[in-house]
């Protein structure tokens, strides 16, 4: 099979596991609306996995409101769930976030911008891209 192949198949596969729109962020690096996301204001706890793949993303004692429309953490649940690569799209130099195990879109990490947080760090996560897992009472 050839690489266009395998890569058409792979797509095929993840057209059949997501919805169109899950499908546009998730593969495509889309962008949900501002303010649109069912977890942008989420304050319930518990834990943000990726709707693709599961790998556990993020928890919400690491969310907080940032203001920006989209659910925003100051780190990761786990390093090795996460990667970082150069954005350089819309004439700026960005960090885009994809999940560390399926390799799916789920947003940015901004640094420097001033929030009362441990790491000076915004993860600007796309709602569309995570599943929330609520903590259960022990």
């Amino acid at each position: 099979m050839s690489e266009n192949q395998t890569n058409a198949t792979g797509a095929d596969q993840w057209r059949e596991k997501l919805s169109p729109q899950e499908y546009q962020v998730l593969r495509q690096g889309g962008t949900e609306r501002a303010y649109t996301g069912e977890y942008w204001d989420n304050k319930a706890a518990g834990t943000y996995s990726c709707r693709a793949c599961g790998a556990a993303l993020f928890t919400s004692t690491e969310k907080f409101d940032s203001r920006c429309g989209w659910p925003s953490f100051f780190e990761p649940a786990a390093d090795a769930n996460i990667r970082y690569l150069t954005d350089t799209s819309m004439g700026m130099e960005r960090t885009e976030v994809r999940c560390g195990s399926c390799d799916s879109h789920l947003g940015h990490l901004f640094t420097g911008e001033g929030f009362n947080t441990p790491t000076d760090q915004r993860y600007c996560i796309n709602s569309i891209s995570m599943d929330f897992h609520e903590a259960t009472e022990s």
